[in-house]
């Protein structure tokens, strides 16, 4: 029971610290409570859950709504939610290590990426943010001998389907744009050897803001780029039209 808690509950995105062992009361409250706590504490913004419905005996759950806000100095309540998470735990799995996680699917994604006039973004922030709290792993210090070992877990594949991004670029003179991103898939997340329960969810939410930013800024660059474009057609047109009547 507590190494099948651990599992589930470092795979909500936003989990890390000792998550191995399992208080007492209802799991789903339980996740639902490390997911907000801990997410909250390793992104320095509120993280909220709808709800959780986790089936231990068939190596499945859900996570519904869960949200994570923006700092304060951007304008829109949320930099990232999501409709619904979906978890396949491999059960064969789980006498061996690096403990195995077929799948996880987020479903119905929104990305919203607000731009700063130095080329900053609130999905930058965020990541600075989870860089500084996430723990760095120190092979050469030992771990005490009556420290709790923690699982090693990696997860085969993980699938932000179709992730709805708004791009606010008014810092530019601009304007928000939307688009819907084809679907980003993470392979492998952990690695062959896997990483420690703590560290699985931080790197997790890592990768799939890190592949948001990436394509909001290659977004970003085109639309700027057609924006000059028009602006110069405009300009043309009136020089024509000032010349020629």
């Amino acid at each position: 029971m507590k190494i099948i808690a651990s599992i589930i509950v470092v795979l909500l995105l936003l989990s890390g610290g000792a998550l191995w062992f399992l208080a007492g009361g209802s799991l789903n409250e339980y996740v639902k409570s490390q997911i907000e706590t801990v997410g909250t504490q390793v992104t320095e913004q509120a993280v909220t859950v709808k709800a959780v419905d986790i089936k231990l005996t068939s190596g499945a759950g859900s996570i519904l709504g869960i949200n994570l806000a923006n700092p304060k100095t951007y304008s829109q309540a949320n930099a990232f939610s999501l409709g619904e998470m979906t978890l396949d735990i491999n059960l064969e799995s789980l006498t061996s290590s690096p403990i195995i996680i077929d799948a996880i699917v987020i479903k119905s994604p929104q990305a919203f990426v607000q731009f700063t006039e130095t080329g900053g973004s609130n999905i930058q922030d965020i990541l600075d943010a989870i860089e500084r709290n996430t723990p760095k792993t120190d092979t050469s210090v030992e771990e005490p001998a009556s420290s709790a070992k923690e699982p090693k877990i990696k997860v085969s594949k993980i699938i932000l389907a179709g992730t709805a991004l708004t791009i606010d670029l008014s810092a530019f003179g601009n304007k928000e744009h939307s688009a819907t991103l084809p679907d980003i898939t993470l392979n492998n997340v952990g690695g062959d050897e896997g990483l420690p329960a703590s560290q699985l969810g931080s790197e997790i939410v890592k990768q799939a803001l890190s592949n948001i930013w990436k394509q909001a800024k290659a977004t970003q660059k085109k639309k700027l780029v057609d924006s000059a474009k028009d602006k110069l057609k405009e300009e043309a047109k009136k020089k024509l039209t000032d010349l020629f009547g």
